[in-house]
């Protein structure tokens, strides 16, 4: 299989196109996928939810049919990217909003008039791993928004995630003498590292599982790449490097991610939890 150009695609101030996302990756919120962290969840209608990293919402939208199924359900939706929530909007999302879980604040009251503490549960899925700068500071933000044995129930990607990929983008980018470790945007921590942040921060962890999944890429590697880590890893390198490196990350992952049919899969290792809020 011969992978293609990327196409020219319009990303917001934080590296990411909705449009991609929904184009290469709607593996993330498949039925298939959430099943079970929507089960760890256990969303009840008349519940206050709030989802942190909302993405383009298509598992928002599921929580909010529970929970506003009955009065005084209530779904919030917040992420970092500009263009994720405009597609959480145009699904009908109003109360969502532009903000990095790291160091939660609300919007004016113009911007968002839900609740802005006192919340049932959060919800979050494939969006901590992303939160490398500082993944005790979402845990502070759950914890300041929670009632008292309020749930923070998520996935998100844990230990071995994406092994061999990972290795890949490392190689490339250190021989073309840029530092990996600076560049790589990704926390994926074992139970024992995430729980003890959980509960330095005062949080009961009644459940935590590395969840290994074989994932099959609707398209081939660079569009994946193209996807996550154009934006990400190689965020500020001119146009023509970044293909050359997405295309020479590809070719080091063929021989163990590419099947004889020409079809592509990763190793996802998934990490779930669920933490109840002392106070």
């Amino acid at each position: 299989m011969t992978s293609t150009q990327p196409t020219p695609d319009a990303r917001d101030s934080s590296g990411w196109s909705a449009d991609l996302y929904n184009k290469n990756a709607n593996f993330v919120y498949s039925t298939a996928f959430t099943s079970p962290v929507l089960e760890l969840l256990g969303a009840k209608p008349g519940e206050r939810i709030i989802d942190f990293g909302c993405g383009s919402a298509e598992v928002s939208v599921v929580i909010e049919n529970i929970v506003k199924s009955k009065a005084g359900g209530y779904l919030a939706a917040v992420d970092m990217s500009e263009s994720m929530i405009e597609k959480a909007k145009a699904r009908g999302l109003s109360e969502a909003f532009v903000c990095d879980i790291q160091d939660l604040s609300f919007p004016s009251s113009d911007g968002y008039k839900g609740p802005r503490d006192e919340f049932d549960a959060i919800f979050t899925n494939a969006t901590l791993h992303w939160c490398k700068r500082n993944p005790s500071g979402v845990i502070k933000s759950a914890k300041k928004i929670l009632k008292k044995n309020g749930r923070f129930v998520g996935e998100f990607g844990g230990f071995l995630n994406c092994v061999g990929l990972r290795i890949a983008l490392t190689s490339v980018l250190k021989s073309r003498g840029y530092d990996p470790i600076e560049r790589d945007p990704w926390f994926f921590p074992s139970p024992e590292e995430y729980t003890k942040l959980l509960e330095a921060e005062g949080f009961n962890v009644t459940h935590i599982s590395l969840n290994p999944r074989f994932t099959p890429l609707e398209t081939d590697l660079f569009s994946w790449l193209n996807t996550f880590a154009k934006g990400t890893w190689l965020k500020d390198l001119p146009e023509q490097e970044a293909v050359e490196i997405m295309k020479e990350v590809e070719e080091m992952c063929r021989v163990d991610s590419q099947d004889g049919n020409g079809n592509w899969a990763l190793m996802y290792a998934r990490l779930r939890f669920v933490a109840i809020s002392s106070s």
